[in-house]
């Protein structure tokens, strides 16, 4: 089965940057729509941004639109989600979700999951 792993999170200060790595391993990752979804204490789990296969098609949620970038590198079955100017309100567990098929923002439509990294922005 398909194994996600995410890296790169941490403690930043507000305005600050982090980028985060999710990899996968397994075949047939240019396949799957890769999204990223991030989880506060207390709050639902919540959809961040979305690729497909080539990059043409990418989505982000408003809050992280023009702050956050998400790519993929399926030579190295890497996703990537560079996060600019980051707010406290970004304090969130980042996850990773691959998805075979039609591109979404909820979760339950997510067939694998990584397990998270802590991204912790302080103001």
């Amino acid at each position: 089965q398909v194994q996600l792993v995410e890296s790169g999170g941490g403690l930043v200060q507000a305005g600050g940057s982090l980028k985060l790595s999710c990899a996968a391993s397994g075949r047939s990752f240019s396949s799957y729509f890769m999204a990223w979804f991030r989880q506060a204490p207390g709050k639902e789990r919540e959809f961040v941004g979305a690729i497909n296969w080539n990059g043409a098609m990418i989505y982000y949620a408003d809050p992280v639109k023009g702050r956050f970038t998400i790519s993929r590198d399926n030579a190295k079955n890497t996703v990537h989600l560079q996060m600019n100017s980051l707010k406290p309100e970004d304090t969130a567990v980042y996850l990773c979700a691959a998805r075979g098929g039609l591109p979404s923002g909820y979760a339950y439509d997510y067939d694998y999951w990584g397990r998270g990294t802590q991204v912790t922005v302080s103001s």
